[in-house]
C-alpha cells in the first residue's frame, strides 16, 4: 500500500473531487482530509488482492462514499425530513444541499445492494468514484453495453425507491 498511495494519488483526489462536488456549498470536509480517511481506512483493513487500477480506485470510491455517509450521519444526528430528499439524477448532477439526502441515497443504495449487488457497485463506482462506464466494465469483467443498460436499470430504481421513500414519509394533510 505505500508503494501504491504515491502513483495513485492523484486519482485519489480526482474521486474525492468528484465525491465532494456533490455535497453542500461550504462542506467542511476537505479533498485532502477525504483522501487521506481512505488512505488511513484502506491501511486499516485487510488488503485484497487489487486487480489492477480501475479495481482499487472502485474500492477506494466504497471508502470514500462511506466516509461521506459517516460524516453526513454525525452531522445531522437523526433529524430526517422528507422534505430533504434529493432524487438521484439531481444528487449526482448538483449538490446535495443537506446531508440527509445523502444518508436517503446511501441506504436506498444499501437496499439496492440487498437486491442486486452488482447494481449498486455500478452506481456506487459511476456516481461517487466517477469511474468511465469502460473502467467499472473492466473492474467487474463485464461488456460496456452490459454495464450501461444495468446502470440505466440501476438508476431507475433508485429513482423509484427515493420516491416511494418520499411519498411514504410525506404527512398527510
Amino acid at each position: 500500500m505505500d508503494q501504491l498511495f504515491p502513483l495513485v494519488y492523484a486519482e485519489l483526489r480526482r474521486l474525492a473531487d468528484s465525491c465532494l462536488r456533490r455535497e453542500r456549498a461550504g462542506h467542511t470536509l476537505q479533498r485532502t482530509a477525504l483522501v487521506h480517511e481512505a488512505y488511513l481506512r484502506l491501511l486499516g483493513g485487510s488488503q485484497p488482492d487489487y486487480q489492477d487500477r480501475a479495481h482499487f480506485l472502485g474500492i477506494a470510491a466504497r471508502i470514500m462514499r462511506q466516509i461521506l455517509v459517516d460524516y453526513a450521519r454525525r452531522r445531522n444526528a437523526g433529524k430526517r425530513s422528507a422534505a430533504m430528499q434529493v432524487p438521484l439524477l439531481e444528487a449526482s448532477a448538483a449538490s446535495i444541499e443537506r446531508p440527509s439526502s445523502m444518508i436517503e441515497l446511501d441506504d436506498a443504495l444499501s437496499d439496492l445492494e440487498k437486491h442486486d449487488e452488482r447494481k449498486a457497485r455500478l452506481i456506487e463506482m459511476r456516481f461517487f468514484g466517477g469511474l468511465t462506464a469502460e473502467e467499472s466494465a473492466e473492474v467487474l469483467g463485464l461488456t460496456v453495453p452490459v454495464v450501461r443498460r444495468e446502470l440505466r436499470l440501476a438508476q431507475a430504481w433508485l429513482e423509484r425507491e427515493l420516491d416511494r421513500r418520499t411519498s411514504t414519509e410525506a404527512p398527510s394533510e
